[in-house]
């Protein structure tokens, strides 16, 4: 009786801990907060000025604009390529290009055959990686190991079948594939693969791939989640509807409206100002997508406990394709060697920042994937990873100076040079592999990249050029080959025939779209029926 007792009292006693310890671990669990949500924004061919935050006074962006004024804004920020296949495979590895090889726009056209095309050039540009690796542990997987919920909606550009983003870490893709720009358009039906619901005719991109994210962080709203949203926009064709159409015509045509838009690059016509009605529309449409999303983390009361990333992968598109912003006052855009072509706007809000805060230090695209890493508490795995943590930057503190490079042994579609580059400090060096010459930049004094200080200080030149080379080296970096023979007389009149026929062409072009009798393509004005 008394053993029965005995044992009686210690299944008592042993239920009575049990119980107290449940409640130990549920207290715990109330007081513990959930590891930080990610949401990642990336833009398309956004350029830095391309934002009413960031100095224009032509584009509306209050969204994005209200997500930059409780963020952490790095004023030099940049994309780890002036396009955007290898500054996206920057994002997901935090690799520079030299490192993952993808170095081009996937799809790009590379040594002959690329000469086949333009004869006009030098060198036969390098080849490159086709596809991002799947031997790389990409930000995603590592998100996803973390016990993360992963999505993906838009842009990919980083491979087909085989480096789809299900294949690097992502479990939910939507509208993810080998193109890099909207196949029929920014407004339905999308000529799409990876999107596969009936969608409403005249349906906005941009704002369905935005809803797409809302009802994902809706439905996983009680668990961890890293979701991408990666806007095709702003990027080619560029599309709106009449009425935003008409708004921007009309405030370019009320701020006054330059007879001349145009000037001359090497190789190419670049605009000059920021005037271009159907692109402003284009960027307020995208502006309106990034607020449904954000609406819908305040809504379920999510901003307290998620990190928001908002950047571009290149500059804003000044020359070549739809010739459609202006970058200025910075030199270039999308596809040059200059700062309009690699500068973006580059913020991180952090759970539940209620102030702007600025940071001067320069860091690049391969920073993002340290850093979130760092902020979900994760440990880095991949060694080979560039970039690095920005987290005591946000916390006040200061990080050592170190060099930011970039590779891009090609021509650009928007008339940039094959060269690398390298920053440190203030100091910008760009090796044209042309002709092997260096320039020397100090961007501290001259953001416009207007004074070459190369001949003027040798030492810093060769100190810059042998850091970069030595680099590059390090890294089996592939070259262009330059044509044997080549006559220059071909460069020459392929750039006055630039001037002289395509300039006037994209002239009339940028006026005849702030007529009031403007006609674009039929097709977009179907965006009327939704008009999101």
């Amino acid at each position: 009786m008394r053993k029965t007792l005995k044992l009686l009292c210690q299944k008592m006693v042993m239920m009575c801990s049990i119980v107290v310890l449940i409640a130990l671990m549920t207290a715990c669990a109330v007081d513990a907060p959930q590891r930080p949500n990610v949401l990642f924004i990336l833009v398309d061919d956004l350029g830095y000025h391309d934002l009413s935050f960031t100095g224009s006074e032509y584009y509306e962006t209050p969204h994005i604009d209200r997500l930059a004024s409780t963020s952490h804004v790095f004023t030099q920020g940049y994309a780890a390529s002036r396009v955007c296949s290898p500054s996206r495979a920057s994002i997901m590895t935090g690799c520079f290009t030299a490192t993952h090889g993808i170095t081009e726009w996937i799809g790009a056209k590379s040594g002959t055959e690329w000469h086949e095309q333009r004869p006009y050039t030098r060198a036969y540009p390098s080849d490159y990686e086709s596809q991002l690796d799947t031997a790389r542990y990409t930000l995603a997987e590592a998100m996803r190991d973390q016990g993360y919920h992963t999505f993906f909606a838009g842009k990919w550009h980083l491979g087909g079948e085989g480096s789809a983003p299900e294949d690097h870490g992502f479990d939910i893709n939507i509208g993810g594939y080998h193109s890099g720009s909207p196949k029929g358009g920014y407004f339905a039906p999308f000529i799409n693969p990876a999107i596969k619901e009936d969608v409403a005719p005249g349906t906005n991109l941009s704002a369905y791939l935005a809803r797409a994210t809302a009802d994902f962080i809706k439905e996983k709203r009680e668990s961890p989640f890293f979701a991408m949203l990666s806007f095709y926009a702003v990027h080619g064709p560029i599309q709106t509807n009449r009425e935003k159409w008409e708004k921007y015509k009309n405030k370019a045509l009320m701020q006054g409206v330059a007879e001349e838009g145009f000037g001359m690059e090497k190789r190419l016509p670049i605009r000059l100002y920021q005037d271009n009605p159907v692109y402003a529309g284009l960027v307020e449409h995208m502006d309106g997508a990034v607020g449904i999303v954000l609406e819908t983390l305040d809504s379920l009361g999510l901003m307290d406990n998620t990190v928001i990333v908002f950047t571009s992968d290149n500059g804003g598109v000044a020359s070549g394709d739809a010739y459609s912003t202006s970058n200025a006052p910075l030199r270039g855009g999308k596809g040059y060697q200059w700062e309009g072509g690699v500068r973006e706007p580059y913020f991180i809000k952090m759970p539940g920042q209620q102030e702007l805060i600025t940071i001067d230090y320069p860091v690049s695209g391969v920073d993002f994937y340290p850093t979130l890493m760092e902020a979900v508490n994760a440990p880095m795995i991949d060694e080979e990873v560039d970039g690095i943590s920005l987290l005591p930057l946000m916390a006040g503190d200061t990080l050592p100076e170190r060099p930011l490079y970039w590779h891009y042994p090609h021509y650009s579609n928007q008339g940039g040079d094959p060269a690398a580059m390298v920053r440190l400090g203030d100091y910008k060096l760009i090796h044209y592999w042309e002709t092997d010459a260096a320039q020397l930049y100090h961007l501290g004094n001259d953001p416009q990249e207007v004074v070459d200080l190369s001949d003027s200080l040798p030492e810093k030149t060769r100190e810059l050029d042998e850091l970069l080379l030595g680099w590059l080296s390090a890294r089996d970096a592939k070259y262009p080959e330059l044509v044997e023979g080549f006559d220059l007389g071909l460069e020459k009149a392929d750039a006055i025939k630039k001037e002289t026929v395509l300039k006037p062409k994209l002239e009339k072009r940028r006026k005849n779209m702030l007529r009031d009798d403007y006609q674009p393509n039929e097709d977009w004005w179907e965006s009327e029926v939704t008009r999101d």
